[in-house]
């Protein structure tokens, strides 16, 4: 082996070795031009906001502050819209693997009486919707309209990931399921117990997808609330960048703070997409490695 290894060595030739540094030096090219702005912005976000705005800051803070992140935190808003974003981030993660993994289980069975009308109406609710008036007078109805219910309810059920969920579970031996019946164990006990279990991948991918989406979301919150109580991460995000600058309540609380002189609208938000991005920095590494094997299990099967 080593010496095929020696022998394919030799046999590169020196266009080959061009081609390869091309690509290498290409790949880290683009890699710093991806990289760097995201890298600039936590530069600045731990950099004192006045000092930041003489410029001369590449790669790495030249007055390092926390005060960025401690009149984020302290605003009001920003720590309310933290929390709500955190609580919807993980409650509507768990209900929507629970609630979608149930339906699925239920569907990937082939003998479920009336399941081709069921799967026909997955497949029609998927590629067409009723728009956005009725789905908002469908919620008024629902009095969901200013309720941190209606980040919750409508996302409970994900018909995508219920098809991905339905191919995983086809694939599991369906003698799993029946020796833990003849041994006198309940549908909800083979489900919580053995499906679940060897279907981690499948659920890790849903998890993950779901928690970015509900992290990030702006647009529920846009249109079906006007409680500022229930403002999220995310909206505040869009609202400041559409604006580019902190609303005049925001203002004030900062001019208020001993520590104003070096906070600018820039730098806090700068931090406000810190905190919003992080913990899903944080968080994605660890479910990377089933993702890919996640979506491979749960491909829909011809």
């Amino acid at each position: 082996m080593a010496d095929y290894v020696k022998a394919r060595r030799r046999r590169r030739s020196r266009e080959d070795w061009i081609i390869d540094i091309v690509v290498y030096f290409l790949a880290a090219v683009i890699f710093v031009i991806c990289l760097y702005p995201f890298w600039l912005s936590i530069v600045l976000a731990f950099n004192e906001g006045k000092d930041a705005r003489v410029g001369g800051i590449y790669f790495w803070p030249r007055k390092f502050t926390l005060d960025n992140f401690k009149n984020l935190i302290e605003d009001p808003a920003w720590g309310k819209a933290l929390i709500i974003t955190f609580s919807r981030t993980v409650l509507g993660t768990t209900l929507t693997v629970l609630f979608t993994t149930l339906v699925a289980y239920g569907l990937s069975f082939a003998n479920l009486a009336g399941r081709k009308v069921y799967m026909t109406m997955l497949i029609i609710a998927m590629y067409f919707s009723g728009g956005i008036i009725p789905y908002f007078m469908v919620l008024r109805n629902l009095h969901l309209i200013n309720n941190f219910l209606v980040y919750i309810i409508p996302s409970m059920f994900n018909i995508f990931y219920c098809m991905v969920a339905i191919s995983s579970f086809q694939g599991i031996p369906s003698e799993l399921g029946e020796s833990a019946r003849l041994d006198g164990a309940a549908e909800a006990t083979i489900f919580a117990r053995i499906i679940l279990p060897i279907s981690k991948p499948m659920l890790a991918t849903i998890a993950i997808f779901t928690a970015v989406g509900q992290w990030n979301s702006w647009y529920d919150c846009a249109f079906f609330t006007q409680n500022k109580e229930l403002r999220t991460m995310g909206y505040l995000l869009m609202a400041i960048i559409n604006k580019s600058s902190l609303n005049a309540q925001s203002m004030d609380a900062y001019a208020a703070s001993a520590s104003a002189s070096t906070v600018t609208t820039m730098s806090v938000q700068l931090a406000a997409m810190i905190v919003a991005v992080g913990p899903i920095l944080v968080v994605y590494p660890f479910f990377q490695r089933y993702i890919v094997s996640g979506i491979t299990i749960g491909a829909v099967k011809g």
